[in-house]
């Protein structure tokens, strides 16, 4: 233990052992991000990829198979509040465990549903499938969080940067053992690399309270936390409040509906981009609607990380507002540059980077206002925004006015106001100025 202790530092009388606080904080980390790597997966990437098979095996329509993640979503509003909740009571390795058991079943299920040959296993599974991502991802952002309250943005960008990208590093891969194992081969081994990794992501991963650790190393985490809420940067996480009251905020609301228009502008862009695609290609344009989806969705992941580090730097608010812009300029410029392939990929990029921006300062912002002790109570009830306003009203609505007019024009532009309200609302959401008081 010598070695390790700064025996030239210490935080109230205590030796700091900063060496022993890291190695704990790093397994932590490692951990959270491993918990959302399947879910992600499954959530993005494996219903694109069973989709056709589905669509032959059970059988089903291209319009019932679309309900699925719907079902997602709607699980994600009601659960992400209840797994924040349960959170604090079970404690992270717990929760991953709840996690993986309810993964599993929606698993079976997918086999199940090849010799029922019933669209609404599918449904189940669905549902079942966002509700565990509840139980991994709400917890993993409050964990790191705790861990690290002076790089808040940049550990959560870390998270998000995993469970973002985790469906384009899987989605080829599903392909592969689908055509090598068959249906019921793949599943299985799923099922298997399912339970491998969470329980060593749950092995890893738990908040400070419920590690043991070293009296010297309680002090390196309450003297990193007293660095920064001494702070004169405004990093510093705010003092703990109750759920009630943060609902008494004005700025519990802001993020409220930054989330319902931003959360539907950025989810509606995942079909929109390939039928716009389709239909320029089927006007002779040289367009690959392929393409422009990837845009999006390499942009959605990486700038998970990008913006959650740079928040730390500039502030959640302005980049969440330039990023909201930009993805306004993406949708109202789309319309005009049909004849122009690059430009189409750069503003579809737009888009996804403010969708991804959206994940990864929505966390470090929450606990910017409301502290981290109930974080994810807070953070669950923000989400209800997206789980049933953004995330429903975004697919279905540009799906009906796309439907009614025959308009892609009409539909980016709404979508592009969307952007702009969600831009000013981010802005209105502000922690209070930060006062520091000489003793």
């Amino acid at each position: 233990m010598a070695t390790t202790l700064s025996q030239s530092e210490s935080f109230q009388g205590v030796p700091v052992d900063k060496a022993g606080y890291n190695k704990y904080a790093v397994r932590a980390l490692i951990g959270a991000a491993l918990s959302t790597f399947w879910s992600g997966a499954l959530i993005f990437g494996y219903p694109g990829i069973m989709k056709p098979i589905w669509k032959t095996n059970i059988p089903a329509t291209d319009g019932e198979l679309g309900w699925i993640m719907t079902f997602v979503i709607l699980s994600l509003g009601i659960f992400t509040f209840f797994a924040g909740k349960w959170h604090m009571k079970l404690g992270t390795r717990k929760s991953y465990i709840v996690g993986t058991i309810i993964l599993v079943v929606c698993m079976l299920l997918v086999l199940l549903s090849a010799s029922l040959h019933n669209v609404w296993i599918l449904y189940l599974f669905a549902f079942l499938n966002g509700t565990a991502s509840c139980f991994v991802y709400a917890p993993s952002l409050a964990t790191v969080q705790q861990w690290y309250p002076h790089k808040r943005g940049l550990v959560t960008g870390v998270v998000n940067l995993i469970f973002g990208l985790s469906a384009a590093i899987m989605s080829p891969l599903f392909q592969v053992m689908y055509e090598n194992l068959g249906y019921a081969g793949m599943n299985i081994l799923i099922i298997v690399l399912i339970v491998v990794t969470n329980l060593i992501a749950a092995m890893l991963a738990e908040v400070p309270a419920r590690t043991k650790l070293t009296d010297a190393q309680k002090a390196a985490g309450a003297q990193i936390l007293e660095e920064v809420k001494n702070s004169a940067t405004g990093a510093a996480p705010a003092p703990d409040v109750e759920l009630k009251d943060a609902l008494r905020t004005k700025s519990f609301w802001f993020i409220w509906l930054t989330w319902c228009f931003m959360g539907a502008a950025g989810i509606s862009m995942v079909t929109l981009s390939v039928g716009y695609g389709n239909e320029l290609a089927a006007q002779g344009f040289a367009v690959s609607a392929v393409a422009l989806l990837t845009a999006f969705n390499l942009t959605n992941g990486f700038s998970r990380i990008i913006a959650g580090a740079l928040s730390d730097k500039i502030g959640r608010n302005l980049l969440g507002s330039i990023s909201f812009v930009l993805a306004a300029i993406g949708y109202f410029g789309l319309p005009f540059v049909a004849n122009n392939f690059i430009l189409l990929c750069i503003f579809c990029a737009f888009v996804g980077f403010a969708f991804g921006t959206l994940f990864a300062i929505t966390a470090p912002l929450g606990t910017d206002l409301f502290g981290l002790k109930n974080f994810g109570l807070i953070f669950g009830c923000i989400f209800t925004a997206y789980g049933f306003v953004g995330g429903l009203v975004g697919p279905l609505l540009s799906s009906f006015v796309l439907g009614q007019t025959g308009s892609y024009t009409v539909v980016f532009t709404y979508l592009g106001v969307f952007c702009l309200l969600a831009a000013v609302f981010m802005m209105l959401a502000k922690p209070k100025k930060k006062v520091l008081v000489e003793s």
